[in-house]
């Protein structure tokens, strides 16, 4: 794979970072900020919510600028809206420039999706996808202990500080290491409608929301699902985040990898069984910390196959609509963090801690059906024929 294509992968690292290194440092944001730790928690759902709401009109920002251009100049607002963050008066300020890094972090990661398959031969675009989202599944992965790190040290307003620092630093190997790629074809409403209109790709879609939902239901409580259900000491936990982030950032690729050896249409049928499987098989593992670690990292690094298999579906089947699809995915895959939290939050409260598997393996074999229509052969048309008189 190209250099350039890591490159652009370091870019959705960077600016992905911002979504979850609040999380390891709310207990110095509350304190700094002089807010309740529930309150200071909302500075991750407001990011989450700008990025699946900035989304969908990303793509109109790629038909205007060509991309090389339009990426360091979002780079540069993102690192901007991050020395704002570390300067940030009070609350309110911080909340305002998060939402500046959400919107920036979202069409960065449109952007480098974009470059990244027109950079690469069609019979490479599902490992350059996957590449892609390997840096978007890193930065949420190391997000965190980074933002930890940095804090101790530098306090928190030292972590935004060194986000910016980071971006310029991305910004700078952009602008000398990336072609000057022409700006995209003009997006029009009709390719939205078209993309929505289609029920091949709407499933598709619907296979994202799910799968990442289905996901999230475990994931989002599996510190205390991993102490308190499998018995995983309490100084392992920090391992077992680790070996689940590295699993899963070997994900991204494998999931480009079987886009390309598998076609679009076989893949996306493939990846939720696959991962369905693993879900299942995740609560049997309890009671044995080593078995539970290793299912753990399989149910990881399948969960990460989905977001390049869905994008390469999309811009197979539907080509002409690609970067309307491409938006809108990213979209659904912010809400289904949501549900998925949310859900997972329900089960807990009305049933136990040890149900969230199945609760996320009922909403992946939904993912699951509707790959199955997604990687149905469109109808062909049919054409009558008039009787000669």
């Amino acid at each position: 794979m190209s250099p350039r294509i890591w490159l652009l992968a370091l870019a959705t690292f960077v600016t992905g970072m911002a979504e979850n290194i609040t999380v390891g440092i709310l207990p110095a944001l509350a304190d700094g900020l002089q807010v309740p730790l529930g309150i200071a928690g909302q500075l991750t759902t407001v990011f989450s919510l700008s990025f699946a709401l900035a989304a969908p009109f990303s793509p109109l920002l790629t038909t205007r600028l060509p991309l090389r251009r339009l990426l360091c100049a979002t780079l540069a607002i993102f690192a901007l809206c991050n020395l704002a963050a570390a300067l940030a008066p009070g609350y309110t300020a911080l909340l305002v420039a998060r939402i500046g890094m959400a919107a920036t972090s979202a069409l960065t990661c449109l952007t480098c999706t974009l470059m990244a398959t027109r950079m690469v031969p069609e019979a490479q675009r599902g490992r350059a996808i996957g590449v892609i989202f390997m840096g978007i599944c890193s930065s949420l992965v190391l997000g965190v202990p980074a933002g930890m790190l940095l804090c101790d040290v530098l306090g928190w307003r030292g972590v935004f500080t060194g986000l910016s620092v980071l971006a310029m630093a991305v910004l700078l190997m952009a602008w000398q290491g990336l072609p000057q790629l022409q700006s995209s074809e003009r997006i029009a409403l009709r390719s939205y409608v078209r993309h929505l209109r289609d029920s091949h790709l709407m499933a598709a879609q619907g296979v994202s929301l799910l799968m990442i939902a289905g996901h999230f239901t475990v994931f989002a409580y599996l510190a205390p699902y991993a102490h308190q259900v499998a018995d995983i000491p309490l100084q392992w936990l920090a391992a077992v985040f680790a070996a689940f982030g590295i699993a899963g950032v070997s994900g991204g690729y494998v999931g480009g990898w079987m886009a390309d050896r598998l076609g679009a249409g076989r893949s996306i049928a493939l990846a939720p069984l696959l991962y369905l499987a693993s879900l299942l098989v995740l609560p049997l593992s309890v009671g044995t910390p080593w078995w539970f670690l290793a299912t753990m990292m399989l149910w990881g690094g399948l969960s990460w196959t989905t977001s390049p298999v869905v994008q390469s579906y999309l811009a197979t089947r539907g080509p002409d609509t690609f970067p309307a699809g491409m938006s809108l995915n990213m979209s659904a895959m912010h809400l289904g963090v949501g549900l998925g939290s949310a859900i997972g939050g329900v089960v807990i409260t009305g049933a136990t801690l040890a149900a969230t598997p199945w609760a996320g393996a009922a909403l992946t074999a939904l993912a699951a059906g509707l790959a199955f229509w997604s990687a149905r052969p469109p109808a062909e048309p049919v054409f009558s024929k008039r009787e000669p008189a």
